[in-house]
């Protein structure tokens, strides 16, 4: 039996997703209340700004990931960005609402 898609996993491809410049999934898988925040304009400048480097899931529950993302900025600096995020499931998909940051 094949295991439902989780928070963890669309926490993985939403990195992936920056990662290549994915700035249409990105908004996607935005919780359809809070995508007035974001533009994709917005969402390529950040990933196209940044180098990524590697994804590390500190833990997660059924609708949270708490994550360190590793990448190098503009200048080739290495930056770390934390994030406690918090998803949300609706019609057996799942969506990222918001997240807390350091």
């Amino acid at each position: 039996m094949e295991k439902a898609p989780t928070a963890f996993a669309l926490m993985k491809s939403r990195y992936s997703a920056y990662a290549t410049h994915q700035a249409d999934y990105l908004l996607a898988t935005t919780h359809s209340s809070e995508r007035k925040y974001y533009s994709k304009e917005e969402i390529l400048n950040w990933a196209t700004a940044n180098e990524w480097q590697k994804l590390e899931i500190i833990s997660s529950t059924e609708n949270t990931v708490e994550f360190k993302a590793y990448f190098l900025d503009k200048n080739k600096v290495n930056q770390v960005h934390y994030e406690f995020s918090t998803f949300k499931q609706e019609n057996g998909s799942w969506f990222y609402v918001d997240g807390k940051f350091e």
